[in-house]
């Protein structure tokens, strides 16, 4: 049969979860370096933001020809609208690639549950073999109520058929011991400590365990959070070489309007999107398109910039690493190369890129500042 023609059946499926900054986009691009050259694997991208970042990232790295295909699913949880966006794009990715193997990557605010009922109902029942759910989790993070109050950190672990520990070279003795003692309630079945999101072909394979959430699951949470103990703007402009890149409030479209989504399970989450989302023509003619979200008691802001702009590599670095926040990353055309970033904890991942159609930046905050 040829792949054409190849029937979209029992396609082994894994969701990779993790709060914002776990490092879960590096553990997918680990995962891809051990694809077996013969496979096709499809990656579903889920981001909070509204300018996409990490399906840019790994089209960069990754391409068609080498079997990889990329579709995302910006400006939030995919899970919104009864998973309306996510169905639309999910069958968009398995027609075009007809995939040996799917990954999906939830927003890091996200709600893997119903992205997990979605895979195992009506159509997907037969489409679908879901297979292990890996969620990453920062030990670190475990002193901050931030994380360890938030019910889609909580979640994400109840979901999970493998823990993975991630950053664990920057874990001491505390750490890890922490993080043994948190997942105790939950039953984890596996837990792993990982560095720079080694993760292992392995772990992916076998089946799910997941059902889905209920009450006395969820009310694991108040166990977990009672047993834990507590633990001892600069311009953005400043950055462009090009003289012109300069965008007034004439320049920016930052139409939003608030949404709230009832889900099934009982809970309900506030997304404030943009109501019109730039199209390329607008993009060519403004230059530069701001775009803001808002949900999960976080916010975003998130520029693109037309290619023919170029950023000087030291200067938007400086400028990224300056920046206290949650989570910022980007794809940027440089005058040195392409690069992406990824800043988390204050400091600074960058990885040089073989392409990308136009430069991207996307902040995460508790709150966005007014000057960015």
């Amino acid at each position: 049969m040829t792949q054409k023609n190849k029937k979209l059946e029992a396609i082994p499926t894994n969701v990779i979860s993790g709060f914002l900054g776990t490092g879960k986009t590096t553990a997918i691009l680990s995962l891809l370096k051990q694809k077996p050259a013969s496979e096709r694997w499809a990656i579903l991208v889920n981001e909070f933001g509204e300018v996409g970042i990490d399906g840019a990232i790994f089209e960069g790295i990754h391409s068609q020809e080498q079997g990889v295909f990329i579709k995302e699913v910006p400006g939030g949880c995919m899970c919104c609208t009864a998973g309306l966006s996510m169905q639309i794009a999910l069958n968009q990715l398995l027609t075009s690639a007809k995939p040996d193997r799917l990954l999906i990557e939830p927003t890091g605010l996200g709600h893997p549950n119903e992205v997990l009922q979605v895979l195992t109902a009506g159509f997907y029942k037969t489409v679908v073999d879901l297979q292990k759910t890996i969620t990453l989790v920062d030990a670190r993070k475990l002193s901050d109520s931030r994380y360890t109050q938030h019910p889609i950190f909580n979640q994400q672990i109840e979901v999970a058929d493998i823990v993975l520990g991630s950053k664990s070279d920057l874990y001491d003795s505390l750490d890890t011991e922490n993080l043994n003692r948190y997942l105790a309630p939950f039953n984890v079945s596996e837990v792993q400590l990982i560095e720079h999101g080694q993760a292992d072909l392995n772990w992916l394979t076998g089946p799910s365990n997941w059902t889905p959430l209920n009450e006395r699951q969820s009310s694991k949470v108040a166990m977990v959070n009672e047993d834990v103990k507590s633990q001892s703007g600069k311009s953005l402009k400043a950055a462009s070489d090009n003289k012109n890149h300069t965008h007034g409030d004439e320049q920016i479209h930052n139409h939003n309007h608030d949404e709230v989504h009832s889900q099934s399970d009982g809970h309900s989450h506030e997304h404030q999107a943009n109501s019109h989302k730039p199209a390329e023509g607008d993009l060519n003619e403004l230059k530069v398109i701001k775009v803001e979200n808002k949900g999960e008691g976080h916010e975003s802001v998130g520029w693109r910039f037309t290619p023919e702009m170029q950023f000087d590599r030291p200067k938007i670095k400086a400028w990224l690493t300056s920046l206290s926040v949650l989570r910022a990353k980007g794809v940027l055309i440089t005058t040195q190369g392409i690069y992406s970033y990824n800043i988390s904890d204050g400091s600074v991942t960058e990885i040089e890129l073989d392409e990308c159609a136009e430069s991207r930046i996307e902040i995460i905050s508790d709150k966005i500042e007014s000057s960015w």
